[in-house]
């Protein structure tokens, strides 16, 4: 760490706590909250949310965001991220995002063979 301190403050020190007990709180309420609004849309399925935006549901995408903002704040405050120094935060950043895009890329790439041999049969790639 780069210091021993934490950081007694979340959303960017909107909301600041008088302990690490009290912060913990803070941040356990701050997920729940976005854990809930996940659930009640589960739920209840929106309408209004069901038309399609790049080739996806606008509810999965708030689905795929909420879950992004809740694995963001799980790392940089229950994993003290936020209390590293910049290049190990940096190294662990670039890292998943790296595995994240090439995992996407796979997922594509064997996604669309596996159409295309339920499309058109037997399919041969000469790499």
């Amino acid at each position: 760490m780069a210091d021993h301190a934490h950081k007694l403050e979340i959303l960017r020190g909107l909301i600041k706590f008088k302990s690490n007990t009290q912060k913990i709180w803070g941040v356990l309420i701050l997920l729940t909250i976005v854990t809930a609004v996940e659930v009640i849309l589960g739920i209840y399925k929106p309408e209004s949310l069901m038309a399609s935006f790049l080739g996806m549901k606008i509810l999965n995408w708030i689905f795929i965001i909420l879950t992004i903002v809740k694995a963001y704040y799980i790392t940089w405050d229950f994993m003290h991220m936020r209390d590293e120094t910049k290049s190990l935060r940096r190294v662990v950043v670039w890292t998943a995002v790296f595995l994240i895009c090439y995992l996407i890329f796979i997922l594509l790439l064997e996604g669309g063979y596996v159409f295309d041999v339920y499309k058109e049969g037997f399919v041969k790639t000469d790499f």
